[in-house]
């Protein structure tokens, strides 16, 4: 069995593409991807084809201060991109049993599949397409700033995507849930959650000397940041400071204001590379994520892994992860009560804290990395093709 892998970007599809060449069920890879920024160890060059101007052109221009209407101009480029990847790898089907397409580039390339008689997977790393944009409509709305709508075409596309494919990769529980209560038949669902790096992120340092939690992610309403900066400033700690990593998308000020400005003891650490990373997770007591939507934020998995728990909303993926109360806490999304109440549990119970941590680092290791990661898909692409 070959199946060709399509994806507009890197995300976690070269992952998916690397696991399936491991076990010979490459066909390959296209990609809106330049390729000079892949590494090509572990998928075969000659398997890598990049459809990379478009997506080139919209990366380059996201690192300019664009005025105005000419903000919009990398997003659409984005999307014009997607579809030229789709419409690419429909006419390079040739050799493949299926298609795994992430959502947004398989309507055409899908399509085409199953006419040749192959299998198509629509892969949605997030939650159901009319969830996300009801709840992040919701959001924006809340704080009062602008926010880039999808386009009714690109949610027509994903429906018949949802619709037309044989069966739909979810990395989470909290994911195929959405797509449940949207009416997505139980069976065409496949829950394929992604594998954590024990090799990268492990524990690096000693825990810091007074209670630290760490925030990391880009820095948006999306992560639900104005909640935590709302709960840190209820929680107002004396002796324990909060963390802040990752990249700002302009919107830092209006959350800011809505959590009745910065509280004290917070600190900025701006987007951080990955040693770095690492060595904030491992001294931290506690990760923190509490997410309007996500699909399955990794983070929480990475940080397990340098042995510190989680504190997370349930709409991070987080009950796919660990268990509420073993390897940290879990709780409802847009609450800083749950937060600043997790907070005080923990940083009024060192020894519960090492506890989770120690059961965080075990949780990390059975889950599994990327070789389990690439059997999950194996096996439900395996099912898929028997059916």
């Amino acid at each position: 069995m070959k199946i060709a892998v399509v994806t507009p970007g890197r995300f976690h599809s070269f992952e998916m593409a690397a696991q399936l060449e491991g076990h010979g069920a490459l066909g390959r890879i296209v990609t809106g991807y330049p390729r000079f920024k892949l590494k090509e160890d572990r998928v075969p060059a000659d398997k890598i084809h990049c459809v990379w101007p478009l997506n080139t052109l919209a990366m380059a221009l996201q690192r300019l201060p664009l005025p105005g209407p000419l903000n919009a101009v990398p997003a659409a480029l984005m999307k014009w991109s997607s579809l030229a990847v789709d419409a690419y790898a429909a006419g390079h089907l040739d050799g493949c049993d299926g298609v795994i397409a992430l959502s947004g580039t398989g309507v055409a390339c899908g399509s085409a599949m199953q006419r040749q008689g192959g299998f198509w997977v629509c892969d949605r790393g997030s939650t159901h397409i009319l969830f996300q944009d009801r709840i992040l409509r919701e959001e924006a709305e809340l704080l009062g700033v602008a926010r880039k709508r999808v386009s009714p075409l690109a949610i027509k596309r994903e429906l018949a995507e949802y619709a037309g494919a044989d069966a739909i990769f979810v990395p989470s529980h909290f994911v195929r849930q959405t797509f449940l209560d949207e009416g997505v038949a139980a069976e065409k669902i496949k829950l394929a959650p992604y594998g954590v790096n024990t090799a990268a992120f492990r524990p690096s340092a000693p825990k810091a000397e007074r209670f630290t939690v760490l925030f990391a992610g880009q820095i948006n309403y999306r992560k639900g940041l104005h909640y935590l900066l709302k709960a840190w400033r209820q929680w107002a700690p004396q002796n324990a400071e909060l963390r802040i990593a990752g990249a700002a998308d302009g919107s830092e000020q209006a959350l800011i204001d809505w959590a009745g400005g910065l509280p004290p003891h917070c600190a900025f650490l701006g987007l951080l590379k990955r040693p770095a990373l690492v060595q904030e997770m491992s001294r931290a007591h506690a990760l923190v994520l509490p997410s309007i939507e996500e699909g399955l934020a990794l983070v929480m998995a990475q940080a397990m892994a340098c042995g510190t728990p989680v504190i997370a909303s349930t709409n991070t993926g987080a009950d796919t992860l660990f268990t509420d109360g073993v390897e940290g806490l879990i709780g409802p999304a847009r609450a800083p009560e749950f937060l600043a109440q997790s907070f005080e549990r923990l940083a009024g119970d060192p020894g519960l804290a090492d506890a989770m941590g120690r059961a965080a680092l075990a949780r990390a290791g059975a889950f599994g990395g990327a070789a389990a990661y690439g059997e999950r898909i194996m096996q439900a692409v395996g099912e898929i093709a028997r059916r």
